[in-house]
């Protein structure tokens, strides 16, 4: 029997109520294993063990970290473990890497990054160097802004060396609790991840290390999330995350996308809208491809044929790929047409 299956079948058997066995009727396997998928989606679950705290009453995500909360409050005591205002988690001294110390207040009315980041990490310190550029031309830019740095480094010496290379702040090493409690707050399961806060504390993107990638001069700072993405191999990543909207064109050079994205972008804010108002995250990315290597290596990871132009929904999280029948069906079809495909993406269907 090969490992997978073995691994695969053991986590079923601990996530349902009955042990899923091999020797099961193919279609009853086949429901467990497709609710399984939607609830790694619904709840962005990337590894495992994982354990995701829900309000039964809502259906919304308490704590992302559940793991962490077990381990840092054992008794119980901040029972139900809601998430508490960036400024009362954060709360405390902030060190300079010229060892002076600010305090925590001193970040009100600033856009704040929140960056997750260690040395031994070679994408990190890759980002690091980028994100040095951006802060100080945000900062020459006259915005106010900080970014604090929440370290994974393991040992304080090598959080000595890296923070040195920063001209930020940070959370002081040794007090774990507070780099503890803000990995759980963000819910973050990998790094380097950098969370973009606005002036009042709240989230504006998850997506900081992307945008920074995607916009080193910081032009759209402080870089609100957009109803629809141009294809990137710096954003590729967000497709990993859940279903996402492609509108492939035919278009080589730099301003030819525009057109596809005015066609595609009413629909998109209309669902941006629809989940801002409920508070919760868009289910649903929107991506214009042209014709490049990143767009060429995605049609050949999903075996999608060369027509252009053409419109999918890909889940790459899990089995799932929706597209017109016959080339052309989405063509001047307008709002109507992308969102017939919308129910079938996301409840993981196929057209």
């Amino acid at each position: 029997m090969d490992w997978k299956i073995e691994s695969f079948a053991f986590w079923l058997s601990s996530l349902f109520p009955t042990t899923v066995h091999l020797t099961q009727p193919a279609g009853l396997g086949l429901m467990k294993c497709r609710l399984m998928m939607k609830l790694w989606n619904k709840y962005k679950v990337t590894s495992i063990p994982s354990l995701v705290f829900v309000d039964a009453v809502t259906g919304k995500v308490v704590c992302r970290n559940g793991l962490l909360v077990v381990r840092d409050d054992p008794k119980g005591l901040e029972f139900p473990w809601g998430p508490k205002p960036f400024a009362e988690v954060v709360a405390g001294p902030l060190l300079r890497n010229n060892r002076q110390t600010t305090d925590s207040s001193s970040l009100e009315g600033h856009y704040v990054g929140v960056y997750f980041s260690a040395h031994w990490c070679p994408p990190c310190r890759s980002l690091t160097r980028v994100l040095v550029e951006s802060y100080r031309a945000v900062k020459e830019s006259g915005q106010k802004f900080e970014i604090v740095f929440v370290s994974a480094d393991r040992s304080e010496a090598s959080f000595k060396q890296y923070f040195s290379e920063m001209p930020w702040l940070a959370v002081p090493y040794p007090d774990e609790a507070r780099r503890s409690r803000l990995n759980r707050l963000y819910g973050i399961q990998g790094i380097p991840t950098l969370i973009l806060l606005d002036t009042e504390g709240h989230m504006i993107t998850r997506q900081g290390r992307v945008e920074v990638l995607n916009d080193p001069e910081c032009r759209l700072f402080p870089w609100h999330p957009r109803p629809v993405l141009e294809l990137s191999e710096a954003n590729a990543v967000q497709l990993h995350e859940g279903p996402s909207l492609v509108l492939f064109v035919d278009a080589e050079e730099e301003g030819e996308l525009e057109p596809a994205k005015e066609l595609i972008q009413p629909i998109a804010e209309k669902l941006m809208a629809k989940y801002k108002a409920k508070e919760e995250e868009t289910p649903l990315l929107f991506f214009v491809a042209g014709e490049d290597d990143m767009t060429d290596s995605l049609r050949d990871y999903t075996n999608l044929p060369e027509a252009a132009p053409l419109l999918t929904i890909l889940d790459m999280s899990g089995p799932c790929q929706v597209r017109p029948r016959r080339r052309g069906d989405h063509a001047g079809r307008g709002e109507d047409g992308y969102c017939d495909f919308l129910p079938f993406a996301l409840k993981g269907g196929e057209v």
